[in-house]
Order: structure tokens, then C-alpha cells, then sequence
């Protein structure tokens, strides 16, 4: 039974009958289906996944698994979630655990997973805070996607990145690549763990502790190139945009991750203190007395300057949850969900145009059905498209469709090659 669409209504996502028309309409189950299970026909990847369900009233059910993409949207339009997360292929189908001896069901294969949420950057961002994202915050996101992208792609060999904007604050990566899907949690924690830079809690001021012993405390060839890649969005979004060491609070938080000199500091302090000098403004003295200390052949040279490397590192190198991406049967939210809080679709977003994506003009549930509304009434070969492609969420699915299609074309040609490789033997 079709919803009545009021054009200036307010949708509430987590009202059912909304829902309902949603996962009727516009989830786009078949590319979601060849996503998880890289095949056309129903492989283990799929018939293995565990599902998880957040029903209304913040019921939650795990453990779901399903045989085909039509059957999970038969439970789907049943249980009428208000979000779904996926979790790993084990090694029997979840829904079957209670059938199993103690400790049967185990993880096995799962995409490698990294999630950056915009409150990890609370303490440093100036526009926003909490809940709250906007176009200049989402700055900080689009850095982390950069580097991240390119870190996973050039270091680790990953191909198939799909990021995914979480529909409100963050952004989550799913590596779909054998080689990530086959990781083990050690694995995991240990590729976590070389890319995980920021640690600390809001206390602790440094939290940038990268140097190696050898070398002057010189930085991982991969860090180098990361800070390389970082420099420009220190100086666009920390310095231009959040004008981070404005306030007091902000050059004082500068001021503590320079060695402690005296003759440099107090002067600085002093200064900045009777003036309302512009983060790029402070920034540029700082760097003035460092090319000072190098000209001068200062002892403090090297250490400064490794200071402020450190500092562009610590506030725009990304913040990632590492807990997200070092177990296998951690569950994440599913792309194409609705999130609850602001209506908005968790779509794909292409990290070559990072800087371009808006929140504020993600899709959200509401103005989709508006726009199914405004189909006129069978007017043929219109009506034999999905209902998705009339409206704004179809560059999102076309997006997913064609990371979708590379999958599917390199699975194709691995099991090729492994077919001919025993014919060979």
C-alpha cells in the first residue's frame, strides 16, 4: 500500500510507513547483493553473512543470514528495520548458531573496514561541534579520504575501495579485494596499527608519537609521503578555514607542541596575546624562526622542524576508529541505509571528488518519496525503469553499480586463471 506523499511534508525517518516506502522503492538490492557475495550466483560471501537489524524501538536482531538478494528483501520488508548493519562470513550460516556446537560458528572472511567520525575532530574544528557537520568540517574528512585512499591503494595494493558517507557525521571504506576479505584479525591489527598515527584522549596535547629512534627520529617513508599529501589541506582547512590557533585556547594547544624553549615560546606567547593575529598569520612566524634556526645552524633546527611536521600530522592526518577495523565480526552500518537522526541515504561518495561532496546536500528519505511522487502515472518505458533512476539517488547507485561491475570483473577473471592454472597441472 502506497504512502500518501505530501510534497512539503516532513518525513520522519523513523516512521514505518516512510520506511516501508523506502525499502520498497529504492534500495537498491541487486548491486547489494552482488557487492557482498562477488558473484552472480549465491556464493558463501553471501549465504554465510551475518546480518544485523535495528527494528523500531531499538529492538536489535543478529544473526540473520540469507540465501538470496530476494529473500533478504522479503525479511527486510517484514522486519522494516530503521537500519541494518552487515558483519563477516562464518564458517556455517549464522541463523543456523543455535544448531552448532559451543564455538562452531566462527568468522572467516570479511571486507576490511575503517570508519572516520567527525567528533574525533572536535577539539580541533571551529565551525561545528557534536552532531553537527557542515561543508567547512567535512575539510577534515576529505583529507583523511585522500590519504587514506591513497595509503590502501599505493602501500597495501588494495583496489576495491568503496567510501561511504554515513549519513551524518563520518565516512566509512569497505575493501572488498581477496586479500583484504582474507586478513586475520592479527593481520587486521597489525595494518591498523601501522596506519594509526593520532592516539591520545582530549588531555593529552601531543598526540603524534611517530619518530624512530634511528636517523634523528626522521618519519616512515609512507608517513613522509602522507605528510607530503597533507601540507596543502593543513594550510586550506586548519589554517584558511577553521583558523585553528585563533582563540587562545587554540595557539596555546600550538604553543605546547613546540619543544620548550623559552626564547622562543615566551616571545611568541607575549606576542600573540596582545594581537589577533590569523592562524596563518602565527603559523608564518613560527615558520620564519625555523628557517632562522636553519640559517643560523641553531642545535634546535632539526627539532623544530620535526615539531611542526608532527603538528600538520596531529591535525590533518586522519582519525581513525581503530576498534572498527581489527575484528573481523565487528558489524557496520550497510550502505544505502537511512540514517535515523537526519533522514539522510549513507550513499557512496568517489574519493577523486572528496572535496566537492556536500552533507547538507545528501538525499534524504523524505525528498526521495517527493520525487517518486512526481512520476507521472504509467507513462510506459519510463515505468520499466527501476524507481530509483527517476529520482537523486541514481548517480549514487550508478556509482555503486560501476565499483560493483570491477569487482565482479576481476572475480571473473581470478577463478579464470585459477581454472586454467589446474588444467596446467
Amino acid at each position: 500500500m502506497a504512502i500518501a506523499v505530501n510534497e512539503h511534508a516532513d518525513y520522519d525517518p523513523s516512521s514505518p510507513q516512510v520506511m516501508n516506502a523506502f525499502y520498497r522503492r529504492l534500495f537498491p538490492y541487486r548491486p547489494f547483493f552482488l557487492w557482498l557475495n562477488q558473484d552472480h550466483v549465491p556464493a558463501k560471501l553471501y549465504t554465510h553473512r551475518e546480518f544485523a537489524f535495528t527494528l523500531q524501538g531499538d529492538v536489535y536482531i543478529r544473526y540473520n543470514s540469507f540465501h538470496t538478494a530476494d529473500e533478504f528483501k522479503r525479511e527486510v520488508l517484514r522486519l522494516n528495520p530503521s537500519r541494518f548493519e552487515i558483519g563477516p562470513q562464518y564458517s556455517a550460516r549464522p541463523r543456523d548458531r543455535k544448531t552448532l556446537p559451543a564455538g562452531a560458528l566462527q568468522p572467516q572472511r570479511r571486507e576490511l573496514v575503517f570508519d572516520i567520525d567527525m567528533t574525533d575532530y572536535d577539539e580541533i574544528r571551529t565551525c561545528c561541534t557534536d552532531k553537527k557537520i557542515c561543508k567547512r568540517c567535512w575539510g577534515f574528512i576529505a583529507a583523511a579520504v585522500k590519504v587514506l585512499d591513497h595509503g590502501l591503494r599505493e602501500t597495501f595494493g588494495f583496489k576495491h575501495l568503496l567510501w561511504v558517507y554515513s549519513g551524518r557525521r563520518g565516512i566509512h571504506c569497505w575493501i572488498s579485494d581477496p586479500a583484504a576479505l582474507d586478513l586475520t584479525d592479527d593481520q587486521r591489527k597489525g595494518l591498523v596499527t601501522f596506519m594509526e598515527v593520532i592516539k591520545g584522549g582530549k588531555e593529552q596535547a601531543k598526540k603524534v608519537n611517530v619518530r624512530g629512534s634511528k636517523d634523528e627520529g626522521s618519519l616512515h617513508p609512507v608517513l613522509k609521503e602522507s605528510l607530503e599529501l597533507l601540507k596543502p589541506e593543513f594550510v586550506d582547512v586548519c589554517l584558511r578555514d577553521q583558523d585553528c590557533f585563533r582563540s587562545e585556547q587554540g595557539w596555546e594547544t600550538l604553543l605546547a607542541l613546540l619543544p620548550t624553549d623559552r626564547d622562543v615560546v615566551g616571545p611568541l606567547r607575549a606576542d600573540w596575546k596582545n594581537s589577533d593575529k590569523s592562524s596563518m598569520a602565527k603559523w608564518e612566524q613560527v615558520m620564519k624562526l625555523v628557517g632562522e634556526m636553519r640559517t643560523s645552524n641553531s642545535p634546535l633546527f632539526r627539532k623544530y622542524e620535526r615539531a611542526l611536521e608532527d603538528i600538520i600530522l596531529q591535525y590533518s592526518y586522519p582519525r581513525i576508529d581503530a576498534e572498527v577495523s581489527k575484528h573481523r565480526n565487528h558489524l557496520l552500518k550497510a550502505p544505502f541505509c537511512v540514517h535515523p537522526g537526519t533522514g539522510r541515504i549513507c550513499v557512496p561518495v568517489n574519493p577523486s571528488l572528496v572535496d566537492e561532496f556536500d552533507p547538507a546536500l545528501v538525499p534524504t528519505v523524505g525528498e526521495l518519496l517527493n520525487e517518486l511522487d512526481r512520476i507521472p502515472p504509467d507513462s510506459g518505458e519510463a515505468r520499466k525503469a527501476d524507481d530509483y533512476e527517476h529520482t537523486s539517488l541514481k548517480p549514487y547507485v550508478d556509482m555503486f553499480e560501476k565499483h560493483v561491475a570491477a569487482i565482479l570483473r576481476d572475480s571473473r577473471g581470478a577463478k579464470r586463471a585459477a581454472k586454467e592454472e589446474s588444467m596446467d597441472f
